[in-house]
């Protein structure tokens, strides 16, 4: 049986063989880990299709390829193997099946029509004349790398990530000729949110190590990545913050009356997120300037409000995974969205598709009881909306009769602003529109 690349998203035309967990002529069964796949917005594991033994690998790690080709051969008992050119396309994968997705064509698919911008990664020119998976073209980019100077190990002298990695590490990178190296990319474009581009597996999906009491803690991918992110974002964007407190008496009203049957029917608790997302929402279509990207000295503002929504994966970091279309999404919806898009988080079956086209990102800390978070911004986006923690507190009631001091559930949202996009009149406006949201609408009609 051939082990064929994955399609790994509607606009995914090629993946890098990342790790293999078994050896030529290993015994396999179903469900077991076989090996890693990646690109550049996501890591999956890919199971054992079925029982045997792994007769032959063909694609080595490290190398890109693809969608479709036979990564390789699993041997049945008592069946014979074909023996195919190495990296080769299996003929089924060349015929459409209803059951999986088709297999790339000769040109890579149109962007979705929700895409929000295409960044544009320069290369060296000599880079060209090969093709490039994405990951080596960024990591190129970024470190403006020679890619004549680096030693392709992949087919026919391709260049590998990993060929990239190793020549970083070994100092190479720094020593080439300034003339050399690639241009960097327009500062004015940045590269999309690396953090909900390449992920490491969810934590669910593995044995999580404990961590060390002392001594030093190497960096894995994606936290590398993020770093790498955060460090642009800041440099990109000149942050600004703001916050407001809300009174969520009025949701809170709600989820007690409905927490039983609700958790009855869907099977899992109804927080705030679901009336931020949904109140979030309604602002952004009157205030579209926050729910843009900058260009080249231009704001790109867009139709959909896509939602992304950051999921903690506890160490190894957070992804950002989008309900597209939220702003067409009913509170129940969202909340059935927001609940999905977290567990395959978690669960590592997110697609590269479900971590690109964010318009305006969510991030909650409210769980842990957090007062106030500025948060970074996720690029190319220009806001950032940070949850905090909802706590009952002393609040002053105006009436025409006199003042008084209630009790009241009240939580802050702050949001985290581009000052190149959005002034903070504008910013303010929006989140006072987004306080009224939560503390007037008729919730119990809502939902």
């Amino acid at each position: 049986m051939d082990v064929l690349m994955p399609q790994l998203g509607e606009t995914v035309a090629e993946g890098t063989v990342a790790t293999w967990h078994k050896q030529e002529g290993d015994k396999v069964e179903v469900d077991e880990i076989l090996l890693d796949v990646e690109t550049d917005k996501v890591s999956m594991e890919i199971p054992v299709p079925k029982a045997g033994t792994l007769s032959k690998i063909l694609v080595p790690a490290g190398e890109t390829v693809e969608v479709g080709t036979v990564l390789g051969i699993i041997q049945g008992e008592g069946e014979a193997v074909a023996d195919p050119a190495p990296g080769g396309k299996s003929e089924a994968a060349g015929k459409p099946d209803p059951a999986e997705p088709p297999a790339s064509r000769a040109e890579p698919p149109a962007a979705p029509r929700d895409a929000p911008t295409v960044t544009t990664v320069r290369v060296p020119k000599a880079a060209t004349s090969q093709k490039l998976s994405p990951a080596v073209r960024r990591l190129v980019a970024e470190h403006e790398i020679d890619i004549g100077a680096v030693p392709g190990t992949g087919r026919n002298g391709r260049v590998t990530r990993r060929n990239v990695v190793e020549f970083i590490e070994s100092g190479s990178a720094a020593a080439a000729p300034p003339d050399a190296r690639a241009p960097a990319a327009p500062a004015a474009a940045p590269t999309p949110a690396a953090p909900e581009a390449r992920q490491e597996p969810a934590p669910s999906a593995r044995p999580r190590a404990a961590a060390p009491a002392s001594g030093r803690v190497p960096f894995n991918r994606i936290r590398k990545l993020t770093a790498d992110h955060m460090v642009k974002s800041k440099a990109t964007s000149p942050h600004v913050l703001q916050a407001v407190e809300v009174d969520f008496s009025g949701v809170d009203r709600v989820r007690s009356a409905v927490k039983e049957s609700w958790k009855a029917q869907h099977g899992y608790a109804l927080t705030y997120l679901p009336f931020i997302a949904h109140a979030v929402c309604t602002a952004l279509k009157e205030f579209p300037n926050a729910n843009a990207s900058v260009g080249d000295d231009e704001l790109i503002l867009h139709d959909d409000v896509n939602l992304a929504i950051a999921v903690d994966l506890g160490p190894d970091g957070l992804v950002a995974p989008v309900i597209r279309r939220a702003d067409r999404l009913s509170l129940a919806q969202l909340a059935e969205a927001i609940v999905d898009v977290a567990g395959r988080a978690r669960s590592n079956k997110l697609k590269a598709d479900d971590l690109s086209g964010g318009t305006y990102t969510l991030s909650n800390s409210g769980t842990f009881g957090t007062l106030i978070t500025a948060p970074v911004i996720n690029q190319p986006q220009v806001a950032i909306l940070s949850i905090d923690g909802v706590r009952k507190r002393p609040v002053v009631i105006e009436r025409p009769d006199g003042d008084s001091i209630a009790i009241r559930p009240v939580g802050i949202l702050a949001q985290s602003f581009d000052h190149r996009a959005i002034d903070g009149a504008y910013s303010a406006a929006y989140l006072d529109r987004l306080r009224k949201l939560l503390e007037l609408t008729d919730w119990f009609r809502e939902i």
